[in-house]
């Protein structure tokens, strides 16, 4: 058995990206990270710079749940 090829053929377009997927790719660029990303793929990052983008979404989620609650609440 072979593994899966979860890797688009075609250009890298953060266009096409899912509204999770423009999240981490906005951190990317945050972090200087976009270059890399855009030329090699997300399989480039070390796991200092991956777990560093995870790091921040979890961290962005949970300030965007927060804001919302309080929106609800007023």
């Amino acid at each position: 058995m072979g593994k899966s090829k979860t890797k688009k053929s075609g250009p890298f377009d953060p266009k096409d990206f899912s509204p999770e997927e423009q999240l981490k790719f906005e951190i990317a660029q945050e972090l200087g990270l976009d270059g890399k990303v855009m030329e090699n793929g997300w399989r480039s990052l070390t796991a200092k710079e991956s777990g560093k983008i995870g790091g921040l979404i979890t961290k962005r989620k949970r300030e965007m749940k927060a804001e919302a609650l309080k929106a609800e609440e007023s």
